[in-house]
C-alpha cells in the first residue's frame, strides 16, 4: 500500500442509500427516494432511460451533490458530513472530465497522483504503472488532445484508479465507443476488479455491457428503483418469450410491426426486425405467421427465444399513461399472448 493512501472507510458494504431524494431548484425530481446495499467486492450496475437519475445519484455518492433528504454512505462514510474522507477511497470517472488536453497522459497520472498526496517519484512510478497496465504505453508521452475515444477512455479509468480507491465509479464508461474499444474497456474494468478487489459501481445505457459486467443491477425509472436482482434473475422474471420476425424485404418492417401488435400489443422495430414479448412462444408463432400470410408480408426468419436484458429494460421503463404519468411495471402478460392494452 502507497504510504499517500489515507485510511479507509470501516463499512463492508460499499455503497448505503436510505430515502435519497434530489429536487433541483426548478421542481425537477431527479431522484424519489431510492434505497441502495452494494456490498465490497461486487460489479454494480445502475441503468435508467435518459432522465432517471442516474447520473444524479452518481454525482451525490461521489459527493459532487448534496441530496435534498434521505441518507447515504461509502464504506461507512457520510457522503453529506464526510465528504474529504469518501473522496479518498472512492475513484471516479465521469462522462466529462477537466483533464488539459495540452498534457500527456503520463503527466496527466502524475499530477493527478500529486494532488492525492503521492510524493513526485511514487507519483511517477504510479503514472508508469498504471500506463502499462491499462496499454497506455505507447500513447503516454502524447498530448491527450489526440487521443481517440477509446484511450480517453483508458485514460480517465486509470485517472480514476491513480491512488488506489477501495471503490471505483463509472458514469456510463463506454458512451461513444466502438464495439471492439467498447469490448477492450470491459476487459480492462473485469481486470482491475479480478486483480486488486476493487468494488465497481457503475452507470449505462448498454443493457449488453451491464449483462456482460455486472453481479447486480437496479434500473431506475423516474427517479425510482423499480428493480433490483441478478442479470439472470431479472430475465427470468420475465416469464415470457419473445418473438423475432425479419421480414424478406425491410420495407416491409413497419408493416409488419403493425400486424405484430394487432396479434400480441407491444411490438417493437430493433434493427429491421420486429420484436414482441409474449406468454405462450408457440401459440403466438402460429398466430403471427397466420397474420403476415394474410397481409401478404413474407418472412425471412421467425425466431422464438428466451428475453435478453434489453427485453426486461423496456418492460419496465416503457409505460406511461395518456397524461404521461409513469404506470407501475408489468412483468407477468395480462394478454392472450402477454402483451398489454
Amino acid at each position: 500500500m502507497a504510504e499517500w493512501t489515507e485510511t479507509k472507510g470501516t463499512s463492508n458494504l460499499a455503497v448505503t442509500a436510505a430515502g435519497l431524494r434530489k429536487r433541483y431548484a426548478d421542481g425537477t425530481v431527479a431522484l424519489d427516494g431510492i434505497g441502495l446495499a452494494v456490498s465490497e467486492g461486487e460489479i454494480f450496475g445502475l441503468l435508467g432511460p435518459n432522465g432517471a437519475g442516474k447520473s444524479t445519484a452518481l454525482q451525490i455518492l461521489t459527493t459532487l451533490l448534496i441530496p435534498t433528504a434521505g441518507q447515504a454512505q461509502v464504506f461507512g462514510l457520510d457522503v453529506v458530513r464526510c465528504q474529504a474522507a469518501v473522496r479518498r477511497v472512492i475513484g471516479v470517472a465521469l462522462q466529462e472530465t477537466g483533464v488539459d488536453p495540452l498534457l500527456t497522459g503520463v503527466e496527466a497520472l502524475e499530477l493527478q497522483a500529486r494532488l492525492h498526496g503521492a510524493r513526485r517519484a511514487e507519483a511517477l512510478r504510479r503514472a508508469r504503472e498504471l500506463s502499462e497496465r491499462l496499454q497506455l504505453e505507447g500513447f503516454a508521452n502524447r498530448r491527450i488532445a489526440g487521443y481517440s475515444g477509446g484511450m480517453r477512455r483508458r485514460l480517465d479509468l486509470a485517472m480514476g484508479l491513480v491512488h488506489r480507491p477501495r471503490i471505483l465509479f463509472l458514469d456510463e464508461p463506454t458512451t461513444g465507443l466502438d464495439p471492439l474499444s467498447r469490448k477492450a474497456l470491459w476487459d480492462l474494468v473485469r481486470a482491475v476488479h479480478a486483480e486488486a478487489g476493487t468494488t465497481v459501481f457503475l452507470s449505462t445505457q448498454y443493457l449488453e455491457e451491464a449483462d456482460a459486467l455486472c453481479d447486480r443491477i437496479a434500473i431506475l425509472r423516474a427517479g425510482r428503483i423499480v428493480a433490483e436482482d441478478t442479470p439472470a434473475r431479472l430475465k427470468g422474471r420475465m416469464r415470457r418469450d419473445v418473438i423475432e420476425l425479419v421480414p424478406a424485404d425491410a420495407a416491409h418492417c413497419k408493416a409488419l410491426l403493425v400486424v405484430a401488435d394487432g396479434v400480441a400489443p407491444g411490438a417493437a422495430i430493433d434493427r429491421e426486425t420486429v420484436r414482441v414479448a409474449v406468454a405462450d412462444g408457440a401459440a403466438a408463432a402460429r398466430a403471427l405467421l397466420a397474420a403476415a400470410d394474410g397481409a401478404g408480408i413474407a418472412l425471412a426468419g421467425l425466431r422464438v427465444a428466451p428475453p435478453t436484458l434489453d427485453d426486461v429494460f423496456i418492460e419496465l421503463t416503457r409505460d406511461q399513461g395518456a397524461d404521461g404519468t409513469v404506470m407501475p411495471p408489468r412483468l407477468v402478460p395480462d394478454g392472450p399472448f402477454g402483451g398489454g392494452a
